[in-house]
């Protein structure tokens, strides 16, 4: 049940009716949630986005699970596809969000990590990013191990080194490609995200391949995350 609550198991059509009937819910009642639990498993959970969680984060969860292959830019935090509980709450509490809040987007950020394992998914972290320490310096490092383990669950992670040129260090960004439509970028911005469409999103396939050139090699950054675990 917690894990189900804390949206790190999805709940079956099935398991919905024993709980609702352990709960002595009234017949009627009963088949109107199960209905619209079996309507939610046909669909996807951000069509019916949690409450303080901002519709955007249900946009975002719907490209990613459409899309084939995505690629995120991070230049001043641990991307959201990545972050532990730990760092992602210390993050959201920094800002001032209430716990309750806090909580419920974490939820919806587990439920998007979820995609993880299923997309070709890889990253690019600015070594600045690593150096800006959200929670406490256990929960940092977990995150750190985290990142460490990316790879053999088999998630390129590659660190851009310190002292880029502006253009690439000025916003992060997540590029997606899909089956059957063009690449798609999600810029991150305060409280959202603004998306970029065809000849606006032709200029980011030029910056990956920059990246792509400019970032330490995996086996580097496996080297780099380890000594930055060390001095945590």
């Amino acid at each position: 049940m917690s894990r189900i609550e804390n949206g790190q198991r999805r709940i079956s059509t099935e398991e919905v009716a024993m709980i609702l009937t352990a709960y002595r819910i009234p017949s009627a009642e009963r088949e109107e949630i199960i209905a619209e639990a079996r309507a939610e498993n046909a669909s996807g959970w951000w069509d019916r986005p949690l409450p303080g969680v901002p519709t955007e984060m249900g946009t975002l969860a719907s490209y990613e699970s459409d899309a084939n292959g995505l690629t995120d830019w991070a230049v001043s935090l641990v991307p959201g596809l990545l972050q532990t509980e730990g760092y992602a709450m210390a993050l959201m509490l920094s800002d001032d969000m209430t716990p309750d809040i806090a909580e419920l987007r974490w939820v919806a950020r587990r439920r998007r990590q979820k995609i993880l394992g299923t997309k070709d998914y890889r990253t690019y972290i600015s070594e600045t990013a690593l150096q800006t320490r959200f929670g406490n310096p256990e929960g940092f490092r977990t995150q750190i191990k985290h990142l460490l383990g990316a790879r053999e669950r088999g998630i390129p992670v590659r660190i851009v080194p310190e002292h880029l040129p502006f253009g690439l260090v000025s916003h992060s960004w997540l590029y997606m490609t899909f089956p059957h439509t063009t690449p798609v970028v999600n810029v991150e911005v305060a409280e959202g995200g603004v998306y970029l469409h065809d000849e606006q999103a032709e200029p980011y396939a030029k910056v990956l391949a920059k990246l792509d050139h400019i970032a330490l090699p995996t086996r580097e950054s496996q080297t780099k995350l380890r000594s930055i675990l060390k001095e945590a």
